[in-house]
């Protein structure tokens, strides 16, 4: 099982090292290498319709999972105690079902807050 380190930082670096997930607090981003190797930038907002982010004083878990649809490694892996663990490829449906969801919750979250 691959193993990340954290790094709180103000401002992601332009220069992202391996094995490190970096966590600005401040701009409610957290950003790392994708977990297969490909070296693509997995870029997670901490927000209320997309992750959450749970620190417990020595590990940092994400939550949901993240799936890297869009590059071409389509890797789908959590991160629960600075760990890695890969889960199932999804197939295009699911993958658009997911994305529909996604939407659909967004949508309903923000129409919510105008009210």
């Amino acid at each position: 099982m691959k193993t990340l380190k954290h790094k709180f930082v103000e401002y992601i670096p332009d220069y992202l090292e391996d094995d490190i997930i970096y966590i600005s607090i401040k701009y409610k981003t957290v950003v790392h290498k994708c977990a297969c190797g490909c070296g693509n930038q997995v870029i997670t907002p901490i927000t209320p319709t997309d992750w959450m982010l749970i620190f417990n004083g020595k590990t940092i878990s994400l939550s949901p999972s993240i799936g890297n649809w869009n590059f071409e490694c389509k890797s789908h892996y959590l991160i629960i105690n600075n760990q890695i663990i890969y889960a199932n490829s999804w197939t295009t449906k699911m993958i658009n079902d997911n994305r529909k969801k996604d939407l659909k919750k967004k949508k309903n979250y923000f129409s919510f807050l105008k009210k």
